[in-house]
């Protein structure tokens, strides 16, 4: 089998909770998209490239409650802290039951953070001497002009990026993850500020990794984001 790529997948490529947006989709390119994935996961399970996927999320100091409970009689009541700290966000990279590759900063994530996430892996893809893709959504971040000008490098080093349809995040196993994290591990709880945030979204990302029994590792941005 070839390897061989574009920007939009390699040519031996096969090409013919919350509120739903599949009324949205396009169904031709959605397909051609998904069979594109599926031979991308096939040969990263066969061990002829390295398969990721991108994606960004934020966190709050406080998260909805799980559950609730009120007199016999009296109406229900949900009370709510005032807002404290400042949104935090995550961007990471999940290698499906081998890595889970992620970094945090204050507020959202820039084109700066996510260009030192995909310079790293360009970078290792070149050491390694293997392929690497990159699943992703079409953020404004992952299109921008300076971006656009580091494709021809990263393509040489060997990383190359499949942007995913509109409104197709189901496609997107991180998203998964995502849910995991809020609904499981942070889940009903409260934080003073954003660096015990942090914290907690650290941990929650490490017990996610332990339940799957894979590695995480995470990259520190600059004094301006979370270290």
């Amino acid at each position: 089998m070839g390897q061989s790529a574009t920007r939009e997948g390699f040519d031996w490529v096969v090409t013919p909770s919350g509120k739903s947006h599949k009324g949205k989709q396009e169904v031709a390119v959605r397909q051609i998209k998904q069979a594109n994935l599926d031979m991308l996961e096939w040969a990263a399970a066969a061990g002829e490239i390295d398969l990721k996927y991108l994606d960004e999320s934020g966190f709050c100091a406080w998260s909805e409650p799980g559950y609730t409970y009120y007199q016999r009689g009296e109406q229900k009541r949900l009370e709510q802290t005032k807002r404290r700290g400042r949104r935090l966000s995550i961007v990471g990279l999940l290698q499906q039951e081998i890595s889970f590759v992620y970094g945090l900063v204050i507020g959202g994530v820039d084109r700066k953070a996510y260009i030192k996430m995909m310079e790293s892996e360009a970078l290792e893809a070149s050491q390694s001497k293997r392929i690497r893709v990159i699943v992703q959504d079409n953020g404004p971040i992952h299109r921008c002009h300076e971006v656009q000008q580091l494709w021809p490098k990263w393509e040489s080093q060997g990383l190359y990026i499949l942007f995913l349809p509109k409104y197709c995040s189901e496609m997107n196993p991180i998203e998964l993850e995502w849910q995991h994290i809020k609904k499981d591990e942070l889940a009903g709880q409260m934080f003073e500020d954003e660096l015990e945030l942090a914290y907690a979204v650290i941990n929650g990302v490490e017990a996610r990794g332990k339940k799957g029994n894979y590695p995480t590792k995470r990259i520190k941005f600059s004094s301006e984001l979370v270290t």
